[in-house]
């Protein structure tokens, strides 16, 4: 039978900042996705945090919960339902931008940077990257998906939307990640610079994958 177990990475990606290469996850969402069973997180805020760590308290089987070195921005106020694995944080017409971790404050700057140049960009912090909530399929469907993860194109949050979406020719997405890279000793805003994670990489993608 499978055991029981909750594992806390902290430092995900370019947050382990000047611990550099090796100590630089950029791998880890995929290595805990292939595991059977097991039920993935990523977690963008604080208060997101204690709310996941308090569902996984009397969950079953593996539990993984990847998280930001230190300092996350306060995306959530204490009254947030994170039941579902996802919160919708945005409405948006154009494209839908799915984010985890660190990318989800970047991903509010680009929406906001979109809208000024007239796209609709909706936005969804996807906390839960294993199981997918069957029900985020009505909100996605239909219109392009960007995803943006610190971590690597292949095996994490981009990887699962494809997958979820892989039978569904409506639904097209673009990853954004770090491509083919290992990790490297610097402060976190220059490795998001370096790797291609800030909301001006997201707005440049989704304008070039929206052909705008």
């Amino acid at each position: 039978a499978q055991l029981d177990a909750t594992i806390v990475g902290s430092d995900a990606g370019v947050s382990a900042e000047m611990n550099g290469g090796t100590h630089m996850p950029f791998e880890d969402m995929g290595l805990m996705r292939l595991i059977p069973q097991a039920t993935v997180y990523e977690v963008s805020d604080d208060i997101q945090f204690k709310a996941v760590l308090e569902q996984t308290l009397d969950k079953k089987g593996l539990k993984y919960i990847r998280t930001i070195r230190k300092a996350p921005q306060r995306l959530y106020t204490e009254d947030q339902d994170f039941s579902n694995g996802y919160c919708k944080l945005r409405e948006g017409s154009d494209v839908t931008i799915v984010a985890s971790g660190i990318m989800v404050a970047e991903a509010i700057k680009a929406a906001d940077a979109l809208a000024e140049q007239g796209i609709s960009a909706g936005l969804v912090d996807l906390f839960r990257i294993k199981p997918i909530a069957e029900d985020l399929r009505a909100i996605l469907s239909g219109k392009p998906v960007i995803t943006a993860e610190n971590h690597n194109q292949s095996g994490g949050l981009g990887s699962a939307i494809t997958e979820f979406f892989s039978e569904d020719s409506t639904t097209p997405v673009r990853r954004i990640g770090v491509h083919e890279r290992f990790g490297q000793v610097g402060q976190q805003a220059y490795l998001m610079k370096e790797y291609g994670l800030t909301a001006e990489n997201i707005t440049q993608e989704t304008q070039d994958f929206l052909g705008k």
